[in-house]
């Protein structure tokens, strides 16, 4: 591989002479260089960024190019070189139209560099082209170290809506916002075999990456500043705003079957998808998750005063992809999916005081995964409908997902300085389940094969009104903020049709009367199972149609003492209609000593106020524990089934977050260590499985949502990078290390509910209490190595994940009840995945100034998370969710254009 990328740097990396090399310098109005300043060749893909000391240099067409410089917090300007090959510029503080505030700080004056918390920058589209990667979550998977996001299988709606997290945490424990402003979240609350079980998360693969000009992830907690969620932290997706013509991509890429030797010998007929063969689909392939993506970005100008509009459009279409499993796990893989995204983003100014802004979009997915497979009759599983699946069968779930956002407002600027912003956003998430291949066997060989089973959907909209003023004469600058947001919320859960979920006489009538219908029974007497295999439809009695609304107030100031010293402070009061009120602060600081050391941290409260899934959300359906199939009622929070276990009514979960950290930087060289600690009371969990037979509402078993376990995470999140240019050229090398260091241990299991003291392995046992305490490894560490020229580029990563243990199915197939029996489970249900290495890798060439071919391949060397294959994985496949996954190696290609 070394000589590989030797021999392409020797064939690409030579400069060609009609090109001029531009160096310079960028500052601030105090001459203090700036890092980070996007400088770009205007109508191509040449750029690169000014290092720490700020200056750049650049290789451009000609000497008569136009260079743009932009950076947050300043005026963007456009530089023509007029036959000049060195620059000084000096940035102008100001806020272009549209430009909103670096996530953490309420300061338009604030940059990143200089923010007293750690703040990630990530170049989404940059990211993007060099990688191939399709989605949000796989990019930030691998750009992020603190971040952790794996594609799921046979979890039930956890397999079309990746479950995402920050430092381990929830996915719903991370804020996210879009331009500045709150984004909804998912309707689906993870329950079934997945990461996150109990949560439900925002739906970052539901915005298209080609709509994005850069993500910021402030890994630190932020409730004080901006309300429920952001107990880990705050994602701000900043959208485009250029006007310089059209962009777009093309890619093309495929995920290698092979899973290596020695399972085929081993295994024989009892395991499927083994090297492509065998698959359930029939066919034999040697590459499947065959990835289309399409993406187009416009942008044009709106009047004379810098109004624009940014328009993005996305297709992607992709394959399942099968991996092996046993009989009972025919289809484990990840999911099939045909989306298409639009975006835009827009600002037009009124006078030079005031600008009318407007962005959002929607999204719209059809996803096909396979659910677990079902035996044949006549291997005693009376499940399948003989007649319809004499072999038996595996069901598919899919399902139609829909995410529609809109948000407008006006900014203004008064004549004493006060900046007011105006802003209302509304968002909706609908998730549509439709089952196929599919029976529900007490219709026997009436019923049909596909059902519509219902779904859920939430909606929220979010009026804000914000004020800020930056005070430049008050020691080296003083900013408050303060404003007041109200916020309505709507869960829905809409029944499918009838045959979804009913269960049918022995005349083929939906049993409504218990006393007098006899059910239908199979060939042995037993009585047959109701609703559609794969997924059961939601009835007229699990509709919900719940509301509620909520009022939040903050005050956050941001004191600059001197130009090395920074204290910043927040505080927060929210009243929500269904649990009451929660007040919040935060204190952050920051010092710099000398030019090239900053010491910095923080203190702060939070919370996450319960969602309207996880109080409402309830489903009756069928589990397989012991090899039997076992009803059972997920039954709401507020439900006398609830109450009668003495669960109580959920409450806000309460977080305090410290954080102390440290930059350096030097020349080409920087470094940031950032050390944390989150405390989290009351954390929501779905319970396992309670004995409900003897409480006459058609169910053997029960679980509900509550506020379950008190848990601290720790741990160091590490940032470090060096850039240096090679010669007279714009040649240039570059090196970063990310990593996460990471521990969560559950600190108190609260099996006390209203005074009932509950079996602690009921409540959460210690199958759950792995899969919580593992949603991140241990550690994650990065290695980025880069080479650029004007022409070529290659970028190899290597990313370590560490080695993970969770607790395997057999917790849920004979559940411990006591400590001797959780002891001897223990002792043969662990499954241990081995720390694991995976290398990506690109290469990229600029045919000319308009196009650019990208190729490449993720996880070149085809690795899996290893443990011992037993079949007794909680997503009865391969393996689990963890580390880089289970789709093994992807090969792509990509044509990046511009005019």
């Amino acid at each position: 591989m070394k000589n590989l990328l030797l021999l392409l740097i020797t064939l690409f990396g030579v400069q060609l002479s009609a090109q001029t090399t531009v160096t310079g310098i960028v500052t601030d109005a105090n001459n203090e260089a700036l890092f980070g300043v996007n400088i770009l060749e205007k109508g191509t893909f040449n750029g690169t960024i000014s290092d720490y000391d700020g200056s750049f240099k650049l290789s451009v067409s000609s000497s008569d190019a136009v260079l743009s410089f932009s950076y947050t917090g300043f005026k963007a300007q456009d530089i023509a070189l007029d036959g000049k090959d060195n620059l000084s510029i000096q940035m102008e503080t100001g806020v272009l139209l549209g430009e909103v505030q670096v996530v953490g700080s309420r300061s338009y004056s604030r940059s990143n560099a200089d923010s007293p918390v750690a703040v990630d920058i990530i170049d989404i589209a940059e990211v993007a082209g060099t990688t191939g990667k399709s989605d949000i979550n796989q990019i930030l998977q691998y750009s992020a170290p603190s971040f952790n996001a794996t594609k799921q299988s046979g979890s039930d709606g956890a397999d079309h809506i990746d479950p995402a997290s920050l430092r381990g945490l929830g996915p719903d424990q991370t804020l996210v916002l879009i331009n500045g402003k709150r984004r909804h979240q998912s309707s689906l609350v993870n329950v079934f075999g997945t990461r996150g079980r109990g949560n439900s998360g925002t739906d970052l693969n539901a915005l298209p990456a080609a709509a994005i000009k850069r993500m910021e992830i402030l890994r630190d907690g932020a409730s004080a500043q901006y309300g429920s969620d952001a107990i880990a932290g705050v994602i701000n997706i900043v959208l485009k705003d250029q006007t310089d013509g059209v962009t777009g991509s093309v890619t093309y890429g495929a995920y290698s079957t092979g899973v290596g030797e020695g399972y085929e010998e081993e295994y024989g007929d009892a395991l499927f998808n083994i090297e492509g063969k065998e698959r359930i689909d029939g066919e034999e392939k040697s590459w499947d998750g065959e990835t289309v993506k399409i993406d187009l970005n416009y942008g044009v100008n709106i009047g004379e005063k810098g109004g624009y509009a940014n328009f993005t459009t996305e297709y992607l279409s992709k394959n399942r992809t099968l991996r092996p499993g046993f009989a009972w796990r025919q289809g484990y893989g990840s999911a099939a999916i045909d989306g298409f995204n639009f975006m835009i983003n827009s600002a037009v100014p009124l006078n030079d005081n005031t600008e009318l802004y407007a962005f959002g979009g929607r999204n719209y997915r059809d996803t096909d995964a396979y659910a677990f497979s079902r035996g044949s009759f006549d291997d005693g599983d009376n499940r399948a409908v003989p007649s319809l699946y004499p072999n038996g069968f595996t069901p598919r779930i899919t399902s139609i997902i829909t995410d529609a956002s809109v948000s407008a407002g006006m900014r203004h600027t008064m004549d004493n300085g006060w900046k007011i912003d105006f802003n209302n956003t509304s968002g909706n998430n609908t998730f549509h389940y439709f089952i196929k291949g599919t029976n529900n066997a007490s219709l026997g060989s009436a019923s049909p094969t596909e059902f519509d089973a219902g779904g859920h959907s939430l909606s929220m909209n979010t009026t804000g009104l914000d004020f800020s003023k930056f005070y430049d004469d008050i020691a080296a600058g003083l900013n408050v903020a303060f404003g007041m947001e109200y916020r309505t919320e709507n869960f829905e859960i809409f029944a499918g049709e009838e045959g979804s979920y009913a269960l049918y006489d022995t005349l083929g009538v939906a049993i409504t009367n218990p006393a007098i219908q006899v059910p239908a029974v199979d060939a042995n007497g037993d009585q047959l199972p109701s609703g559609s295999q794969g997924f059961p439809g939601y009835s007229p009695a699990n509709e919900v149609d719940k509301n509620r609304t909520n009022l939040g107030m903050y005050l956050d100031i941001e004191f600059n003492a001197t130009d090395a010293f920074l204290l910043s402070g927040a505080v927060r009061y929210e009243n929500y209609s269904d649990f009451g009120e929660t007040f919040n602060f935060k204190l952050a600081s920051r010092y710099k000593i000398g030019s090239n050391f900053t010491l910095r941290g923080s203190v702060s409260s939070g919370f996450r106020a319960p969602s309207l899934a996880q109080i409402h959300y309830n489903l009756l359906f069928n589990n397989i524990v012991a090899g039997s199939s076992v009803r059972t009622l997920l039954a709401s929070n507020t439900s006398t089934v609830a109450k009668a276990f003495g669960i109580g009514a959920l409450q806000e979960e309460t977080a305090f977050n410290t954080g102390i950290g440290l930059t350096y930087r030097n020349g080409g060289f920087t470094a940031t260590i950032d050390a944390y600690n989150i405390t989290v009371d009351d954390r929501i969990i779905l319970t396992d499985n309670f004995d409900a037979s003897d409480l006459g509402v058609g169910a053997e078993a029960a679980q509900f949502f509550a506020n379950g376990v008190n848990t601290q995470t720790q741990g160091v999140d590490i940032v470090l990078s060096y850039k240096k240019y090679l010669g007279a050229g714009s040649n240039a090398i570059t090196v970063g290390l990310a990593g996460n260091i990471n521990s969560t241990e559950i600190k108190d299991i609260i099996n006390t509910q209203n005074g009932k003291v509950l079996n602690p392995f009921t409540f959460f046992g210690p199958f759950s209490q792995a899969y919580l305490e593992a949603a991140a490894p241990d550690y994650k560490f990065g290695l980025n190595l880069g080479y650029s020229s004007s022409k070529f580029s290659a970028n190899i990563s290597l990313t370590q994940f560490s080695e993970v243990e969770l607790q395997d199915f057999q917790w849920v197939d004979s559940p411990a009840s006591n400590q001797a029996e959780a002891d001897a489970l223990r002792s043969v249900a662990t499954d241990i995945y081995k720390a694991a290495m995976v290398i990506d890798l690109s290469l990229s060439y600029n045919i000319n100034e308009k196009l650019k071919l990208t190729i490449g391949g993720n996880n070149i060397l085809n690795e899996y998370p290893t443990p011992q294959f037993d079949g007794w994985t909680d997503q009865g496949g391969f393996n689990d969710s963890v580390q880089m996954g289970a789709d093994g190696a992807y090969w792509f290609g990509r044509v990046g254009f511009k005019f």
